[in-house]
């Protein structure tokens, strides 16, 4: 499942890519390694936008009503609209390039770059919601939505985010919750490339 993501395509291919205006984002630099904690373009209901990569879950609580503590960056699909913890969510689309993924041991683990096979952007799923920060601050906030991987990420995660097709975008942001099981599956084999990621700096955006 994604830890971190890329977003190189050019601002007008992305806003071709969600059917909506380049000028928002028209500033939005090529982005090589985005992670957790950081801002993200994000396609909702109300049009295009930034939110932080990552939800803060302040008030929100589990099954047995304890605190939710840990900020949430992905949720899987198969709970996700049966856990307390994300009631009320709103749901948007994040577009991205690509995503990296990590396999073997502690210090000795090989970066893996995963994007389509075909080139274009990759749509993720995403729950949204807003943290009110301390001083008032509101800061609107998403986690990306998970399912089993495809044959093409098996041997490098057992998750994989849920990947969109265009056609499903509208679907998946005004859907009822029980019209969207069809769009939360693993993207079908074939279509997803997957290599050694060599060239990456890590520390950088």
């Amino acid at each position: 499942m994604p830890g971190r993501v890329f977003l190189t395509d050019p601002p007008a291919a992305i806003a071709a890519a969600l059917g909506v205006s380049s000028d928002p984002m028209a500033d939005e630099p090529s982005r090589h390694n985005i992670a957790p904690g950081q801002q993200v373009i994000a396609l909702t209901g109300d049009g295009l936008t930034r939110m932080r990569w990552g939800m803060i879950p302040v008030g929100r609580v589990n099954a047995r009503g304890r605190p939710v503590m840990e900020t949430i960056v992905n949720a899987r699909s198969e709970t996700l609209f049966q856990k307390s913890a994300f009631a009320g969510v709103g749901r948007a689309v994040m577009p991205v390039s690509g995503w990296y993924e990590w396999t073997g041991k502690t210090r000795r683990k090989t970066a893996w770059r995963i994007r389509p096979r075909q080139g274009g952007l990759l749509l993720f799923a995403a729950i949204t919601d807003v943290w009110t920060a301390p001083g008032g601050q509101k800061v609107p906030q998403l986690a990306t939505v998970t399912c089993a991987p495809s044959a093409d990420v098996r041997d490098v995660h057992d998750r994989m985010a849920v990947i969109l097709a265009p056609g499903d975008v509208m679907r998946w942001l005004r859907g009822a919750p029980d019209a969207l099981t069809g769009v939360m599956v693993p993207w079908p084999e074939g279509r997803l490339q997957v290599e050694m990621a060599k060239d990456v700096d890590w520390s950088g955006p």
